[in-house]
């Protein structure tokens, strides 16, 4: 097995991963590595597959993170993807060791990461990190939950800014707030308007752009959060015809 670290120096001429031959996130996935670029100034480590396989691991450390929670002294995971046929030849335990040792480079006590308390599209399974030996260290609703991998006893205990929880967003109709790091959350929200505007729903994005208004928002999952009527309805990065049943569901 060979891993490939992506750089500022190699991203122009390497993929990602992220949404891999689809011609529709073209853009989106040159967003993504301009993202990835600004946040590899502040620690981010993105190491794949030297294949053409979505199978990666992106993290950094945990006081840069966009999302809600205080975890001093850090890592945080952004995401872990193995896939298809990839999937059971031990890449997921091979990029967690990379994301350790990395860790414990800098002196880090642990490394956190958000999975869902069930199995759920687009949040890592919570038993898969449980037996790699992380624990669940807080929760926030509807079914958040901090994993946490610690192995400095006197480090702080990781936990969920006391805030986040999905609190009301102001805006009636749809509202999603999301970030560039995922090039399927930018790809699909044209599809999403369209359903919206079929069915005279107001329909808003809030595209989070700094880490001080991901801390700020109503989201915990700030890569895609759909808020309906300003409540939360999901995380879930959305197919038109899904949202199309989801519609039909609230009504």
């Amino acid at each position: 097995m060979t891993y490939l670290e992506i750089t500022k120096e190699n991203i122009e001429h390497e993929h990602i991963c992220c949404a891999l031959g689809a011609k529709q996130y073209e853009r989106a996935v040159k967003e993504k590595k301009q993202w990835l670029c600004e946040r590899m100034e502040e620690g981010l480590r993105f190491h794949r597959l030297d294949e053409r396989a979505k199978v990666f691991i992106e993290y950094l450390p945990a006081g840069k993170a966009w999302i809600p929670i205080d975890a001093p002294n850090y890592m945080y995971i952004n995401c872990l993807w193995v896939s298809g046929r990839h999937k059971g030849s031990g890449h997921s335990k091979k990029l967690l060791e990379q994301c350790r040792k990395d860790a414990e480079k800098l002196g880090m006590d642990g490394i956190v990461h958000i999975a869902s308390s069930k199995k759920m599209p687009y949040l890592s399974e919570k038993r898969y990190f449980e037996h790699m030996g992380f624990t669940v260290m807080d929760q926030a609703d509807p079914y958040f939950v901090l994993l946490v991998q610690k192995w400095n006893e006197n480090g702080a205990d990781p936990a969920f800014i006391h805030s986040a929880q999905p609190h009301a967003a102001s805006d009636k109709g749809i509202c999603i707030y999301f970030t560039a790091q995922c090039p399927f959350a930018v790809g699909v929200l044209d599809d999403l308007q369209r359903v919206a505007d079929a069915r005279d729903i107001p329909f808003r994005t809030k595209r989070i752009s700094t880490r001080e208004e991901a801390l700020e928002s109503p989201a915990i999952w700030t890569t895609f959060s759909m808020f309906y009527n300003g409540k939360f309805v999901t995380h879930e990065i959305m197919s038109p015809s899904k949202l199309e049943k989801m519609l039909d569901s609230i009504k």
